[in-house]
């Protein structure tokens, strides 16, 4: 056996190709393990490149996505913000309705919305089911629901908190100390 490993992955696959004969060679080796290298690097950008094409996946990306939906680019917003964000305006096309809506929210959310419309009071309101406290990407959910709802249709957000109803005996006072204030009924 020679003394020389082989580190890459598809170096391995490479020299297992190879006949018998090349298993005590150390420039066989050697070599396999640069060319498997230089594909590992090669497969690894491929990847890398695929996952940019597909929103739930874009990283460097993702700027592009936004350049092309009109979505002005914050890089000091998280990642899973932004890609809300574009999700959200790719489901927001087509016709006004409370499923577009619930699409467009629960793109944002990450959890279960409820929409229930007041025709006699031209509104709509959006419930946050799944969310305890204010969601932290709010503000963008409310500039792309005004971007997609009737001009004449006023919208409200409806949040749901934790109620001393809902920790009295379940949350230790640990668990409490953990929880942020906002997810609190009255928090900040």
């Amino acid at each position: 056996m020679a003394d020389f490993m082989i580190t890459s992955p598809r170096g391995a696959d490479l020299f297992s190709y190879l006949p018998a004969y090349y298993e005590s060679s150390r420039v066989m080796r050697a070599d396999m393990n640069a060319k498997g290298t230089e594909l590992d690097a090669l497969y690894k950008a491929l990847n890398e490149t695929l996952d940019q094409f597909f929103v739930r996946t874009a990283t460097w990306g993702l700027d592009r996505w936004e350049y092309e939906l009109g979505i002005e680019t914050d890089q000091t917003k998280p990642i899973e913000q932004r890609r809300a964000l574009v999700e959200s305006k790719l489901r927001g096309a087509g016709k006004f309705s409370g499923r577009l809506v619930k699409n467009v929210a629960e793109a944002y959310n990450g959890g279960k919305v409820d929409v229930t419309f007041q025709p006699a009071e031209w509104s709509f309101t959006i419930k946050f089911i799944d969310t305890i406290g204010i969601p932290p990407n709010l503000d963008d959910l409310k500039s792309v629901i005004e971007e997609i709802k009737p001009a004449h249709l006023a919208v409200e957000y409806e949040f749901s908190y934790l109620l001393i109803r809902d920790i009295d005996g379940v949350m230790t006072l640990h668990d409490m100390e953990q929880t942020l204030l906002s997810k609190f009924a009255g928090g900040a």
